[in-house]
């Protein structure tokens, strides 16, 4: 039987033709993991190729009935070849120009795991159909968003979960045995990437969103094009709604050319007023007129800028997240009512905009999360003046653009990172009179300590010290958030017992 042959059919998590279906796994995180035991239960032959992996984890492939092979993935493993593959599941972290990805691409069939949970997602019925899913992306605020669009159905009453590339692999979600009434699944790009739009395994999302696009991880997708190819996808064969930033018109040019279902609206998202058919701000108050009969003559009150002054997401790019997952919920018929409940209930995620401290009039502000200039121009203007720690892994991303818009504006500007060399260029061209500070520490735990003292020196009062990188954390700390928990640490070592206000805590997950 044919590789083509054997995958016929493989639409439910009880079709017959996975039982002896020979699987390759690259890599082995979470994801990898979630797809090996998947398949494992299914009654595949699986074989999981990583460079390494937690001691832990690869002893469970071992109990599950998996077999783990240690070996470089920037090379094609000999064992690859041998196995010869009937499907192989990449890993999000891979990147399309990984040797072994092109050999799976030219000698197999390659799916991500978004494609394979979307096949299985019947495994646990709720209902008479499998749980509908809700699919949302974006350079920047996905997370924020996905966690507003659950709190939302839960306050509505449903049983919703956030997964995919939140942290919670989709596979583990749809194993549940609880089963969910939703699955609101956060995307990245390179989940994207990999997934399908027709056939068995794409996905049919009853809402999707694309928040917003900025050039990001164009050293995984190759080009700004690839990119936003990718982030197009979220919106192929939606049954509802597609929601879409009024003001970035890439989005709407992704609503224009996805194949969607017949009946599917596009729904905008704007900070001023909402045309008929959008979901907007009047007078202080979050509205509704996409959801309502009379879209043209009247407007749903959906919560108030003091809902949203109250739960912290009152700048500017959370309150556009807000608008975004309350489409996305209305899309679903959540009330109106629950979407204001579960807005007063929400507290957004540590190290996104997140006020750390204040002493003598100066504020101290963790957005560690804005790991490109798109994010880092969000939290940049939300201030007056700032002085602004920047720098790290720029992932082959301009912050040209970025420098030019506000740097003339700082009070100074605190370097961190290994590669630095774009920031002090941008600088000396676009607001050479700016004092640069560089924190020359190449130890972990000295880098925030130094770039504190250097942000302390200058600050004045009414000034934010705010941390917003623009780039990745990963050449100097684990993750954004080990980046952002240092930084408030060193601002509370700093300050002692001086500071007011404190809402920040160097402990905090």
């Amino acid at each position: 039987m044919s590789a083509d042959a054997r995958l016929e059919g493989l639409d439910s998590w009880y079709a017959e033709g996975w039982k002896g279906l020979r699987v390759a796994v690259l890599g082995l995180g979470s994801t990898g993991f979630s797809v090996a035991d998947t398949l494992v239960e299914l009654g595949s032959d699986v074989v999981v190729y990583a460079p390494d992996g937690p001691a832990d984890t690869v002893e469970l492939l071992d109990v599950i009935g998996a077999r783990f092979e240690r070996t470089p993935l920037d090379t094609v493993p000999a064992a690859l070849e041998q196995q010869s593959p009937d499907v192989v599941v990449v890993s999000p972290g891979l990147p399309p120009h990984n040797a072994s990805v092109r050999w799976s691409v030219e000698h197999s069939t390659v799916w991500g795991d978004i494609e394979l949970a979307w096949r299985v997602r019947d495994k646990v019925v709720r209902g008479p159909i499998a749980a509908p899913w809700v699919t949302i992306t974006g350079t920047n605020g996905k997370t924020t968003t996905t966690q507003l669009t659950t709190a939302m159905f839960a306050a509505a009453g449903l049983r919703a979960v956030a997964c995919g590339n939140i942290g919670v692999p989709v596979l583990d979600v749809v194993r549940d045995p609880e089963g969910f009434d939703v699955l609101v699944v956060e995307l990245s790009s390179h989940q994207l990437h990999h997934m399908p739009t027709t056939g068995d395994g794409a996905v049919v999302p009853l809402a999707s969103a694309c928040l917003n696009i900025a050039d990001d991880h164009l050293e995984w997708h190759g080009s700004a094009e690839a990119y936003r190819a990718a982030k197009a996808k979220v919106y192929e064969r939606t049954v509802m709604a597609c929601v879409y930033n009024t003001a970035d018109e890439a989005t709407r040019r992704m609503v224009e050319g996805a194949d969607v279902v017949e009946g599917c609206r596009a729904v905008g998202f704007t900070p001023g007023v909402p045309a008929p058919g959008d979901v907007g701000i009047v007078d202080d108050v979050l509205c509704d007129r996409a959801f309502t009969e009379d879209r043209r003559n009247s407007a749903l009150e959906l919560a108030t800028l003091a809902d949203l002054e109250q739960a912290g997401l009152a700048s500017p790019h959370m309150t556009m997240n807000v608008l975004a997952a309350a489409a996305l919920a209305r899309a679903a018929s959540v009330e109106p009512a629950h979407i204001r409940s579960a807005v007063q209930g929400f507290r957004a995620d540590h190290h996104r905009t997140e006020h750390v401290a204040t002493a003598d009039g100066i504020a101290w502000v963790d957005d560690s999360k804005a790991t490109n200039p798109h994010a880092a121009t969000a939290s940049l203007a939300s201030f007056e003046t700032v002085v602004w720690v920047v720098g790290g892994q720029f992932k082959g991303v301009d912050i040209d653009g970025l420098v030019e818009r506000f740097g003339p504006g700082a009070r100074a500007v605190v370097v961190i990172g290994t590669d630095r060399t774009p920031v002090l260029e941008a600088f000396a061209r676009h607001a050479p009179a700016v004092p640069v500070l560089q924190v020359e520490a190449t130890d972990t735990d000295q880098v925030m300590p130094e770039a504190v003292r250097h942000a302390a020196s200058v600050a004045r009062p009414g000034d934010t010290v705010l941390l917003a990188p623009a780039a990745a954390s990963f050449d100097q700390f684990d993750s954004y958030a080990d980046r952002g928990r240092r930084f408030a640490a060193a601002v509370h070592e700093h300050l002692g017992g001086t500071a007011d206000g404190d809402h920040g805590s160097p402990e905090r997950p």
